[in-house]
């Protein structure tokens, strides 16, 4: 089972826990890719930061 599959799993149980049961698996699936890029975008943000600190006089 691939990680983005596990969080889908993960995503799917913790929304059923909170009453969510209308999502279907391709939606989860598209949750958790969405996710995934906005994690991506926020730590290349960040580095791009700590190295623009770095070469701040």
């Amino acid at each position: 089972m691939s990680v983005k599959a596990m969080m889908a799993t993960i995503l799917k149980n913790q929304m059923a826990i909170r009453g969510v049961h209308s999502l279907t698996p391709s939606d989860y699936e598209e949750i958790v890719e969405l996710l995934i890029e906005q994690l991506r975008e926020l730590e290349l943000n960040l580095a791009a930061r700590e190295i623009a600190d770095r070469h701040e006089p």
